[in-house]
C-alpha cells in the first residue's frame, strides 16, 4: 500500500499485490495475468488479475482459458 501511494497509485493498492512487472506498477495497468489462490475454512478462493486494456486482451484470453 505504501509503495503504491508513493508512486501516486494508491487507488490501485489491491491490484498492486498481483502486479509483478515494473511497467504494470508504473502505468497502473495489468499487462499479464496473475493468480492468487487461498483457502478459508469454508471456501477455496482464486483471485485473478487479468488485463482489460485492449492492447493486452490476448494475454487475458490465454491466461483464463
Amino acid at each position: 500500500e505504501k509503495e503504491a501511494a508513493e508512486l501516486g497509485k494508491g487507488s490501485f493498492k489491491y491490484a498492486w499485490v498481483l502486479d509483478k512487472l515494473k511497467a504494470e506498477r508504473e502505468r497502473g495497468i495489468t499487462i499479464d495475468i496473475a493468480l492468487w489462490k487461498f483457502e478459508t475454512p469454508k471456501y477455496y478462493v482464486t483471485v485473478i488479475d487479468a488485463p482489460g486494456h485492449r492492447d493486452f486482451i490476448k494475454n487475458m484470453i490465454t491466461g483464463t482459458s
